[in-house]
């Protein structure tokens, strides 16, 4: 037990280096660069450009300072220490998944000469497979969180969001953090099996600042203003392969016509695929939440114990039915 406290303790001092973290959503160049493509935005939105007006736009205290932002910097600050106490022994982690995916391959198919011994391309290979294996779990799982209704009830949480900033990326419930932090295990884990087969033990990924190029850039072109009340669209085109952060917000829309869309992170294939791509350019006015439906996500207390009470409700009428009860052929 002491040891799970020193791991909450340790957590929560993290936590000041997120901006300096170029893995992390708020890294500070990302904020940056999500402040930059600001502009162009507010100026298409409104004709004009003054630094004054677009200050009063970006830093809106109606929006910082709304009882539902609040809520994302509570859990921001109380998820971390939660989850190192709760969760941390427990999560699926790489090196297993890899070593016994490379060992099954082995096995089935023997051992091969490595595909290529140019050490760019495989550089090149590896990091492509380490940002599409990610992206697809990421939407396989958003997918599933809307699509399960047990899983829905915590993903809701999420989604409760009245307004939205870059501390939105963290308003989730520890239990869907918990599944994300799996899911990255296992993609990361046949990431490198897969790749430890193909291309031998020599293995690295194009980087920049610690983070996979790809995730640079997804990052780094306005991945924090998906999160936001900045309508910042890339044209129909763009749209049908890359999630831009009007599309995002159009997933956070309470209108039921817009539930269920843009499960993509960066990719928009996957929608494609599954049939749950929407544009921009077809949405004309996006009010965030969950819809009419959602009264109870207005306080800590609820958005952590609120999916539980949730999930019993759907339990509840399944354990309330009773079994017919035998008779004797006597009566």
């Amino acid at each position: 037990m002491w040891e799970w406290f020193q791991q909450g303790i340790t957590g929560l001092s993290e936590l000041p280096g997120y901006l300096l973290d170029a893995n992390k959503r708020i890294y500070g160049l990302y904020l940056l660069g999500a402040l930059l493509l600001a502009i162009p935005a507010f100026y298409l939105k409104y004709g004009q450009f003054r630094w004054r007006d677009f200050g009063r736009y970006l830093f809106n205290p109606k929006i910082w300072w709304h009882q539902s932002a609040k809520l994302d910097y509570g859990l921001f600050l109380l998820n971390k220490p939660l989850k190192a106490l709760m969760f941390a022994p427990f999560i699926v982690t790489m090196v297993p998944i890899a070593m016994g995916l490379s060992g099954a391959l082995e096995s089935l198919f023997g051992v091969i000469p490595p595909l290529s011994q140019n050490e760019a391309v495989v550089i090149a290979s590896f990091t492509l497979l380490l940002f599409l294996l990610d992206d697809f779990t990421r939407f396989l799982l958003h997918y599933l969180l809307h699509k399960v209704p047990f899983l829905w009830d915590y993903h809701k949480v999420h989604h409760s969001a009245r307004v939205l900033t870059p501390m939105t990326i963290y308003r989730s419930h520890p239990l869907e953090s918990y599944l994300y932090a799996c899911r990255m295990g296992l993609a990361q884990g046949v990431a490198v099996g897969l790749g430890y087969y193909l291309f031998g033990p020599a293995l690295s990924m194009f980087d920049v600042l610690g983070a996979n190029v790809f995730v640079f850039a997804f990052n780094a072109l306005g991945s924090n203003l998906r999160h936001s009340h900045v309508w910042l669209p890339f044209g129909d085109r763009i749209e049908k392969w890359w999630i831009s952060p009007a599309q995002h917000q159009v997933h956070h829309s309470d209108n039921p016509a817009h539930f269920d869309r843009n499960l993509g992170s960066a990719l928009a294939v996957w929608d494609r695929l599954f049939g749950t791509l929407i544009k921009s350019s077809e949405v004309k006015r996006v009010r965030f939440g969950v819809g009419r439906g959602d009264p109870g996500h207005q306080t800590m207390k609820q958005l952590y114990l609120k999916p539980f009470t949730d999930n019993w409700q759907r339990i509840k009428p399944r354990l309330s039915k009773k079994a017919p009860v035998a008779t004797s052929q006597m009566d």
